[in-house]
């Protein structure tokens, strides 16, 4: 039987060891590194999937949690999977709810079957198995489906990491038995553990031996100190398989991006660009501007003056402001697409400059220009 995903390594960057590769799927070719925008409720918040393509966006996430509680899964499985209920024929990529269960603090209850929750739309009882996130994900159809885990907070104790990470691992062999569509469906495990590097090599050796189609690394970028991210990034990547996708949830700041494809990493999400943008900043070739500031009240210039997106191309400063600050949907839509593209180029140029091998330069440079380095 043929996997669904496939991955093929292009090159690997001389100064930094970063890949350059291309993830095969069922909608098409993914080339990495790559940033993936999260769609959480089967959209892009504020996009149409013809403006996702018009910023190169390759692959877009959505959220099992979500779409389990509404409209429910059975509903996108008649509309044809998400895919077809959404308009969007690029890959996608669900996510398994463990983040958003576990999130929940004390509205859930954890056993070894799954996760009991409160809805925190009506309060109402809700179960989420590794069995039922599988059939909750299959019938949403999505390219790439996550294992169920459980992702600790920040800071957590080693017995708890422990017991965290071992049912994790019994979690995502329960998901392997119950997934339905191999050949439609590519399913990834999660490794988890915490901040003990003991326990994310033995959550790696465990998850390798059941052989999945890609490995994502779960549970960092969760309120740690940058420091404390890197190090777990940098040891946790090399245990992933060189000949598999290799997956860093939730990551979407520049900065992070360029560390994680140093690191070896191929794919990446975040709610960061359309999230910022609702509250009126714009990631630019300067650093992060706060457009609805008082200082771009008159300020006639485009956005990023090394920018040819919609948005840079068409509206200044100023005007942006003025939607931001009457509450203007269009606002909101214009930052939204801005952001999304200024992250699909800073991937571009990343990929570009590991077939180069000069991304080590590539980021002094950058981290210099954008204001990380003073």
């Amino acid at each position: 039987m043929k996997p669904a995903i496939t991955y093929e390594l292009l090159h690997e960057c001389k100064q930094t060891g970063a890949r350059r590769g291309v993830i095969h799927t069922p909608h098409g070719d993914i080339q990495t590194p790559v940033f993936m925008p999260v769609g959480t409720q089967a959209t892009v918040k504020s996009m149409t999937p013809e403006e996702l393509k018009e910023v190169n966006a390759q692959i877009i996430l959505s959220n099992t949690y979500h779409l389990f509680l509404r409209p429910g899964h059975d509903l996108v499985k008649e509309a044809g999977g998400l895919h077809q209920f959404m308009n969007w024929d690029r890959p996608i990529l669900t996510d398994s709810g463990g983040f958003q269960v576990f999130s929940l603090g004390q509205l859930r209850k954890i056993s070894e079957e799954g996760v009991e929750f409160q809805s925190h739309l009506d309060g109402s009882k809700k179960f989420l198995s590794p069995e039922k996130a599988m059939e909750v994900e299959n019938a949403l159809g999505a390219d790439i489906m996550m294992a169920f885990d459980e992702c600790c907070p920040y800071p957590s104790t080693y017995e708890y990491t422990k017991k965290s990470m071992e049912r994790t691992t019994r979690w995502a062999k329960r998901c392997k038995d119950a997934h339905k569509r191999q050949e439609e469906q590519g399913l990834f495990g999660i490794i988890q553990g915490g901040f003990y590097k003991d326990l994310r090599e033995k959550s790696a050796e465990d998850l390798i031996s059941l052989d999945f189609p890609g490995y994502a690394i779960g549970g960092i970028s969760v309120g740690e100190p940058k420091e404390k991210f890197l190090e777990v990034l940098n040891y946790t990547t090399p245990l992933m398989p060189k000949d598999k996708p290799r997956y860093l949830m939730g990551v979407g700041t520049p900065d992070y991006l360029i560390e994680a494809a140093i690191a070896g990493i191929d794919m990446c999400d975040c709610v960061l660009p359309t999230r910022i943008a609702r509250h009126g900043t714009a990631l630019t070739s300067q650093g992060k501007i706060v457009v609805r500031n008082a200082t771009y009240e008159r300020d006639f210039t485009k956005l990023d003056p090394e920018c040819d997106c919609y948005t840079c191309k068409n509206y200044t400063r100023a005007y942006i402001r003025h939607l931001v600050k009457t509450n203007e949907i269009l606002g909101i839509r214009l930052l939204s697409i801005h952001n999304i593209k200024f992250l699909t180029n800073l991937m571009d140029k990343v990929r570009i400059e590991i077939e180069n091998d000069n991304l080590g330069n590539f980021k002094n440079d950058f981290y210099r220009k954008y204001g990380y380095i003073k």
